[in-house]
């Protein structure tokens, strides 16, 4: 129950800090899910809060790893585990994120921010690797 608390003020502070950081605050529907589709909306909407608009992270009152030319994002199945079941203060964003939408972003880092991997992450990655 703790880490459960922790992550949700982690995940409510870094959406609170994407909202400020991005001319449009993050769109979510009713159902909770983010409406954003493509990789670089949701990059900007929801993961630069923490990790910065250029990836390269941030240290203060939390940790926040660059996602800048970071080799582990090498192996896809790296970040669609950290985004569907969460990793430290990362938080699971399986309830708020389609299957699509976390390809998206996935595949957004890993082609940005001084990343070239082109194995691209399809749906049926994420939904493989989400019921691990």
């Amino acid at each position: 129950m703790k880490n459960s608390l922790r992550t949700l003020l982690g995940a409510t502070f870094c959406w609170s800090i994407a909202s400020l950081a991005v001319a449009g605050e993050p769109s979510v529907s009713l159902s909770g899910q983010f409406e954003q589709e493509t990789g670089e909306q949701l990059y900007s909407s929801i993961c630069q809060g923490c990790h910065m608009a250029n990836g390269e992270g941030a240290q203060g009152a939390g940790f926040y790893p660059k996602l800048a030319g970071n080799p582990n994002l090498a192996a896809k199945s790296y970040p669609i585990f950290v985004l569907t079941h969460g990793l430290g203060g990362m938080p699971n964003f399986k309830d708020y994120l389609s299957d699509k939408q976390i390809a998206e972003v996935i595949n957004y880092v890993r082609t940005h921010f001084g990343n070239h991997y082109t194995d691209a992450v399809t749906v049926e990655d994420v939904k493989i690797q989400s019921q691990r």
